[in-house]
């Protein structure tokens, strides 16, 4: 398990372009038949991606779970928002009971699920799982979110290059879960610009993964205080932590797709400090 440790916004000032992408981004998190995991102390959030290709992977994979968490298994005091990414179907088994996620649908595991096991249809078109976990206190229900279900709101203009539809999956108008909340934002063609205006939320931590990335193209992911930005290069199927005091913005060199996740003190969705575009640096 990667273990990134929190930095604070003064000490960031200084980072070059090598340490930012070193403590921030994930590069990679899809491996044949393996489990990636990116343990980030903001927030305690666990980012993964599991690939199964020739055979079932539990989730647990490649981890040292009582070394990591301190618990007999990985849900024992958390819970966990998976989506299939890839264009490939694939299950999930729960403790017994399967659920089958096709391409963007997802899955919410509540605290307590002992056996997590991946799979896919198609060796040769694998389902592609992509996971945040965040610590949980209580548990709720394990629900299947198809995309056709989740809560869509359209948003933006194509004269501002922002037209989108975010889509609610783990969300308290779907579901209720402890403090992890999760969707996925759709940009249309000709639209490049996600989050804007920026913003921070000093009470949640985000991380954004970025997906549906044409050939030869990249989003620059926006980050730092609103008065000295920096920037990551992001290609396709690539994660990036956002610590509370950071923006989280991102133009990209065609449309595409994120899954955002967020964690921390509550779920109030309008609880942001905004920052007019003119005045970010």
């Amino acid at each position: 398990m990667d273990i990134r440790y929190s930095c604070n916004q003064r000490d960031f000032k200084r980072y070059t372009t090598e340490e930012t992408r070193n403590e921030f981004l994930i590069e990679e998190l899809f491996k044949a038949d393996e489990v990636i995991s990116v343990y980030s102390h903001v927030d305690r959030m666990v980012t993964l991606g599991a690939m199964p290709v020739n055979e079932e992977v539990s989730i647990e994979k490649g981890m040292d779970v009582w070394h990591n968490f301190g618990t007999k298994y990985f849900l024992e005091r958390r819970e966990i928002g998976i989506f299939n990414v890839g264009t490939g179907s694939g299950k999930i088994k729960v403790d017994g009971t399967v659920y089958e996620l096709g391409c963007k649908d997802c899955l919410y595991i509540t605290k307590g699920a002992k056996e997590v096991i991946f799979s896919s249809e198609d060796a040769t078109n694998p389902a592609k799982f992509y996971m945040v976990s965040a610590p949980a206190h209580t548990s709720y229900e394990t629900k299947l979110i198809k995309i056709a279900d989740a809560a869509k709101k359209p948003l933006g203009a194509m004269e501002t290059s922002n037209k989108r539809v975010i889509n609610q999956f783990i969300h308290p108008d779907v579901l209720k879960t402890c403090q992890l909340s999760m969707g996925m934002t759709v940009l249309e063609p000709g639209s490049v610009w996600n989050t804007m205006p920026a913003h921070t939320h000093e009470r949640r931590m985000e991380v954004y993964f970025y997906f549906d990335i044409p050939k030869d193209n990249v989003v620059f992911h926006m980050m730092g205080e609103g008065n000295e930005t920096r920037h990551i290069v992001m290609q396709n199927e690539q994660a990036v932590i956002s610590p509370s005091w950071s923006i989280h913005s991102g133009a990209g060199t065609a449309n595409y797709t994120f899954i955002w996740a967020m964690g921390g003190e509550n779920q109030v969705f309008d609880d942001m400090d905004t920052i007019p575009t003119t005045e970010l640096r």
